[in-house]
């Protein structure tokens, strides 16, 4: 039986594609409206589901899709990157919170830690580079953000819920590519890459409470 949750999953595809083709067609006023409302729609989503089967997880979750909006609107807007920036950590840190209500394994937490501590040197470091050679004051928060992402990355698979490890990983290739672009080298189609994996992850971490 179609459920609410399934109803507005499906919605919230319809709505990030169709930001996706603005990004890819270079339309900003399309942007503007599309890219929040995918983030709304989904955080109805996270509302609709059975708080039984998700319980104390689901609140977390939904804070930190509020955050992401949050953090959305401000990347939106000129100068306010480190607002963003702040607003995605916070985020993270609600995220961590209900991956670990949703029952973290510390078995395969710890290979989560391992596989992250690998990302982290190969694509944070040259982030973190990067933002200090940029703006020296923000090495500390990039640095921390990485910290925090990672964390989120090794409590989604600390949970053995397959869904929930793509939807972090592919959040992880979403924020590691706008690092890369802004710190280090752009490159064609980035924002469009951006787009596609931030809204699939945000999905994935969402069908982790059903």
């Amino acid at each position: 039986m179609t459920t609410t949750f399934d109803v507005l999953i499906g919605l919230t595809l319809v709505v990030a594609v169709a930001d996706w083709i603005a990004v890819g067609t270079d339309r900003r006023r399309a942007e503007y409206v599309l890219k929040p409302l995918t983030m709304v729609v989904l955080i109805g989503a996270a509302l609709a589901a059975d708080p039984v089967s998700s319980g104390a997880a689901r609140g977390w979750m939904v804070a930190g899709l509020l955050c992401s909006l949050a953090g959305d609107v401000f990347l939106m807007l000129e100068d306010h990157f480190v607002e963003g920036l702040a607003s995605f950590l916070v985020g993270h840190v609600a995220y961590v919170v209900g991956l670990w209500n949703l029952g973290v394994d510390l078995p395969r937490f710890a290979v989560g830690v391992v596989v992250v501590a690998v990302l982290m040197a190969v694509i944070g470091a040259p982030i973190v580079s990067g933002a200090r050679r940029q703006d020296p004051r923000l090495a500390v928060p990039v640095d921390a953000y990485i910290t925090v992402i990672s964390l989120m990355v090794a409590s989604a698979v600390g949970t053995g819920i397959w869904i929930a490890v793509l939807g972090a990983a592919l959040f992880y290739v979403s924020d590691g590519v706008i690092g890369l672009t802004r710190f280090v080298r752009d490159f064609p189609q980035s924002r469009l890459v951006v787009m596609t994996t931030y809204h699939l992850g945000q999905i994935g971490l969402v069908l982790a409470l059903v």
